[in-house]
């Protein structure tokens, strides 16, 4: 049987607008396959084992919630690099994914560095860009799906991406990272980023599956793929926003 060991850094500050939704879904579209799964919460003060962990989740928050956690991420700093460079899988939303940059401009101008996993940065602008989202990841397309994964944002942050990192996927509607560039999220290695809430896994099965599958296969050589699972419903909610808002 396999098995994937899960994090959750800082679960008590960084969950809005049902970011532990995405844990939820990966929990259960693997027991729903007979893999067992062990969630465990790491949060202030307490040590990151980047060995210990298959996935691992770093959800949203405010800017109040993510200066909290500055200090005490960049204090692991070493363990996430290493964590990041083996090839592990990592998924980051909003607030996380901001705290994975270089850097944070606020409001006043004043200049936050952060952990500088990945060579992005995060300028606050005046505008807030919210509402629902529509972006297509080509990594996901296939015979039988279009690749458009749906989500909902609202950040006020523009997010900006150097060498190495790569978008997630193309807007067809909404902001995206910058409102600007037509891009979303980051990619860089197995480090999956995006500004999606609402939650990002449960609406997009194809995505949840993505990373449950690149996952095991780090872990397991035998690893050949995941059996089928029935997401009717969750197909018809994706498709219902997209028709919806396109």
């Amino acid at each position: 049987m396999y098995n994937l060991n899960i994090c959750v850094l800082y679960p008590e500050l960084l969950n809005i607008y049902g970011d532990r939704g995405n844990i939820i879904s990966l929990v259960k579209r693997s027991q729903w396959r007979g893999i067992s799964v062990t969630v465990k919460n790491v949060s202030l003060g307490e040590s990151f084992d980047p060995d210990q962990f298959d996935i691992v989740f770093l959800g949203g928050g405010q800017e109040h919630e993510q200066m909290i956690i500055k200090d005490d991420i960049i204090k692991k700093e070493n363990d996430i690099n290493q964590y990041i460079e083996n090839n592990k899988v990592f998924l980051c939303i909003c607030g996380g994914y901001q705290l994975l940059g270089k850097y944070y401009v606020t409001s006043d101008g004043k200049k936050i560095e952060l952990l500088g996993a990945l060579d992005l940065w995060t300028i606050c602008s005046n505008e807030r860009m919210i509402g629902n989202i529509v972006f297509e990841c080509d990594f996901l397309k296939s015979e039988t799906f279009d690749g458009k994964v749906v989500g909902f944002e609202n950040h006020s942050g523009q997010t900006f991406h150097g060498q190495g990192v790569t978008p997630l996927g193309r807007v067809i509607k909404g902001y995206g990272n910058n409102g600007e560039d037509g891009f979303e999220g980051a990619l860089y290695k197995n480090v999956f980023c995006s500004y999606s809430h609402g939650s990002l896994l449960p609406k997009n099965p194809e995505l949840a599956d993505y990373i449950l599958s690149t996952a095991l296969k780090e872990k397991y050589a035998d690893f050949s793929g995941l059996s089928s699972l029935n997401n009717q419903l969750e197909d018809l909610a994706r498709l219902s926003v997209i028709k919806r808002i396109i």
